[in-house]
């Protein structure tokens, strides 16, 4: 992965001077700031380093083609930008298994390639994983289920606590009854263990 760097005395101008250099775009790119060091006459001076994200998406890939096949898999890969996000979704000759118990497995990859990302650039930098369209096909699901649910409490006047979720799902769920009528959320419990509560408004 290449790995652009530049010293400068003003963060800001350094970046500009990078990304004009090797025509570059900012929104292309990550961009971080090395140690402030002191020359003995010339003053402060602060390193900006920059990586292209099309060189991070081909890294990660490369990186999980690794993995998967050391599994006995094979893996072909498509990119994807949703909104705010990139997508990286996996096709295999065995989904299931790169999916695993409750998208167990996925999870896992998808940590493993963050972290493994982090020690390569030195900084956080966000991508998803998918197989297929499992995590798609999760959201409706998920989807779904709050605003049957929602409905019920609307008829019972009862509280319904649903299966513990991680962080994402119960996101889903908060995010899809935020201007259901009369229905509000919230999140009880303690890690593994939290879920969403769906209850009546109070007047």
């Amino acid at each position: 992965m290449e790995r652009i760097s530049k010293t400068g005395k003003d963060f800001e101008n350094t970046l500009n001077e990078i990304l004009e250099e090797n025509k570059l775009d900012k929104e292309n790119v990550i961009y971080l700031t090395g140690e402030v060091k002191k020359g003995l006459f010339k003053g402060e001076t602060t390193e900006v380093i920059v990586y292209k994200k099309e060189d991070i998406y081909s890294f990660a890939k490369d990186y999980l083609k690794e993995v998967i096949n050391n599994l006995g898999l094979e893996v072909t890969f498509e990119i994807k930008k949703q909104e705010d996000r990139v997508m990286l979704k996996m096709y295999s000759n065995n989904n299931n298994i790169l999916i695993g118990h409750n998208g167990n497995t996925l999870r896992a990859l998808e940590t493993l390639l963050k972290q493994k990302i982090q020690l390569e650039i030195g900084t956080y930098f966000s991508i998803s994983l998918d197989v297929e369209n499992y995590k798609d096909k999760k959201v409706a699901r998920i989807e779904r289920l709050a605003k049957q649910t929602a409905k019920e409490v609307l008829k019972t006047k009862m509280d319904v606590h649903l299966e513990n979720m991680n962080a994402y799902e119960r996101r889903i769920v908060h995010n899809i009854l935020t201007n259901f009528k009369g229905i509000s959320t919230k999140s009880e419990g303690e890690e593994p263990n939290r879920h969403v509560v769906i209850s009546i408004t109070k007047e």
